[in-house]
């Protein structure tokens, strides 16, 4: 793990205790007297670590274990084994140390009071977390002109749209100035505008204040938009720590690049193509041709080895002299969905006569 890394986590995983309830009134009884519980695996050996100034995006199907590892990040839950540190701080030994170190969103929940104006919200937080009067007063002038708070910033919560309330949610998570956020679906539900305004937002938080960030989100434009780096969890089990680029070329992101060539040589030089499947272009594995009509050349990948479509973009204008482009790239949400269905599922959980029937059952659960 890098030197830098602020948010880590080390073999990371958690086992919930489930009670299966026998059938009929018989069994009812039973398992009020003798629970059968069954364990299951949420998360398991989950390890990656995030740099400073870091956005990078926990991604993966519903259930696959995300918010339970963000949940042992933020200190809510307990890990069964492994470890978690956010800013050299254990998050579940110390959460109030942690609290100071961390902002977080969740999409569907508010930090904020819901019969009380967002002002006020702020005004409470700033006494709870300690912020000195000055530097409250600049940060909410920072954060008013990046989310454009104060129109609506007097409104009692309950009555905010839900744009509106986000949008303050994420100011509140960062009054205290914490070095790490934790975003869970900060966008689920808002319409266009309002999330090209929270990216902005994110990007400003990362480039210019070097915040470490770690999002997860089913919106993969957000993540086309903000993320350069990817971690996929399905199953509780890390499936791909990389660039989107890597999960394109692993997971299937075909391309092609349609271009007309202004020079008649380029045109003699590549020559005809085949009838089936591509050509591939002499001097240049993984780019081939896929059809060509006079001047107008289709270039797409050969092979295992194939490059992206930037790569090969780089490649076909410095080889050729290009009147026109064009390019067609398969949906990141496709290249997405290719990933999820090619992971093998992790071994099945213990049965009911296998797992401890006095094992303590938990009594909070992620997904």
């Amino acid at each position: 793990m890098p030197l830098s890394a602020v948010i880590e986590a080390r073999g990371l995983s958690k086992v919930f205790q489930t009670t299966v309830r026998r059938p009929g009134f018989a069994g009812a009884l039973k398992s009020l007297v003798s629970p059968r519980r069954v364990a299951k695996v949420a998360v398991q050996d989950v390890e990656f670590s995030v740099g400073r100034g870091e956005l990078l995006a926990l991604l993966g199907p519903n259930g696959a274990g995300k918010s339970t590892t963000i949940k042992m990040l933020t200190g809510i839950l307990t890990p069964t084994s492994g470890e978690a540190l956010v800013a050299g701080v254990v998050p579940h030994r110390d959460r109030e140390r942690n609290a100071h170190n961390i902002g977080a969103v969740f999409g569907q929940r508010t930090q904020l009071w819901w019969d009380l104006p967002a002002r006020e919200s702020f005004e409470i937080l700033r006494d709870i977390y300690g912020v000195p009067e000055g530097q409250f007063r600049e940060r909410i002038q920072e954060f008013d002109g990046l989310l454009e708070l104060s129109e609506f910033w007097d409104t009692r919560v309950r009555h905010l749209s839900l744009g509106q309330r986000v949008r303050c949610d994420l100011a509140a998570s960062l009054l205290h100035d914490p070095p790490v956020v934790f975003l869970d679906e900060p966008t689920i539900g808002m319409d266009v505008v309002v999330k090209e305004q929270v990216r902005r937002f994110l990007r400003h938080q990362v480039e210019e204040r070097d915040r470490t960030v770690l999002l997860t989100t089913h919106d993969m434009t957000e993540v086309e938009r903000l993320a350069e780096r990817v971690v996929l969890i399905n199953h509780g089990r890390i499936v791909l720590d990389g660039s989107l680029q890597e999960i394109r070329r692993r997971f299937g992101g075909t391309w092609q690049v349609r271009a007309t060539l202004a020079d008649p040589v380029d045109v003699e030089e590549i020559g005809g193509t085949g009838e089936t499947g591509a050509v591939p272009l002499p001097g240049f594995g993984g780019i081939g041709v896929l059809r060509r009509e006079g001047p107008r050349v289709v270039f797409g990948p050969v092979g295992e080895d194939a490059p992206t479509v930037h790569e090969a973009l780089k490649v076909i204008i410095g080889r050729f002299r290009v009147a026109d482009l064009a390019l067609e790239e398969n949906d990141l949400e496709d290249v997405m969905r290719a990933a999820y269905l090619s992971d093998v599922p992790a071994q099945e959980p213990p049965t009911a006569e296998a797992a401890t029937a006095t094992a303590p059952a938990s009594a909070a659960q992620g997904g």
